[in-house]
């Protein structure tokens, strides 16, 4: 079972850099449930670490929600003939990813904009090759506590489901640290930082087809520029920079670009 980088918001993309104006991101509990034929549940938690999200399957113990974890799985599917009958079919990554990412948002109670800078993301995981040979075909996504590519997951709230719905709490949106967002670390809002990916702007309609990337970075940058500083009231001066997204986002659906502001932090 081929495993492809899922579409996690602020960790892919291309950051085009800073431009400074003026002055100036029942389940199962036994070692073996990847090679289980019946599927994990919806809602179930477990204590993932980082290193898991690049496994294709993983029989991480179910814990207690109410108890530390970094996973809680939002959708339970199953793989239809069409993805193939091999282990090792790429049509059942793109599968997958397409359905995650279509529940991801509505799971969090987040709209696109939201969903694109939050300090969340989502792994997917399918049986193992023994589960698969014994006729298993289910997958399930996972809510994870931080961006595909961090070290550390952080515990997830109980419940999940639904915590963008109000307005999320600083340590689930996305910041960075550092001179510039290229090459900064992104953090947490929560903690200190010197960039926010504080609002989105659209680059394209969901029918358009990819416009180039010379095309993408032009509108990302004009309209990144007005959007931050409406976000920023408008001042004389102030920086901001740019994430835009590449072909093989655009391709999944991906149409819009992340603005930074440059904070005081």
């Amino acid at each position: 079972m081929l495993r492809r980088s899922a579409r996690l918001g602020l960790s892919c993309g291309l950051v085009l850099g800073s431009l400074m104006l003026g002055a100036c991101s029942a389940p199962f509990a036994s070692a073996g449930s990847a090679d289980s034929t019946t599927p994990p549940r919806t809602g179930s938690c477990r204590d993932l670490r980082a290193a898991d999200l690049d496994s294709t399957s993983n029989s991480t113990t179910v814990v207690a929600c109410s108890r530390r974890h970094t996973a809680q799985t939002f959708l339970v599917g199953a793989l239809p003939r069409s993805t193939g009958q091999a282990y090792d079919d790429a049509r059942q990554a793109t599968y997958a990813e397409a359905a995650c990412t279509k529940a991801f948002g509505a799971y969090l109670g987040a709209d696109e904009d939201q969903v694109l800078r939050a300090w969340l993301s989502w792994s997917w995981f399918g049986p193992s090759e023994r589960g698969w040979q014994r006729g298993a075909r289910w997958f399930r996504c996972d809510v994870v506590g931080g961006p595909r590519g961090t070290r550390t997951l952080a515990s997830l709230p109980t419940p999940a489901e639904g915590m963008f719905a109000t307005s999320p709490p600083d340590a689930w949106l996305t910041c960075s640290q550092g001179a510039e967002v290229v090459g900064g670390t992104k953090v947490p809002c929560s903690v200190p930082h010197t960039w926010r990916a504080a609002t989105t702007v659209e680059i394209g309609k969901p029918a358009a087809s990819y416009p180039g990337d010379r095309v993408v970075a032009a509108r990302s940058r004009d309209r990144c520029h007005d959007s931050i500083g409406t976000y920023l009231h408008h001042p004389a001066s102030f920086g901001f920079a740019v994430t835009a997204f590449g072909a093989e986002d655009w391709a999944t659906g991906t149409r819009r670009s992340i603005c930074w502001a440059r904070t005081s932090l």
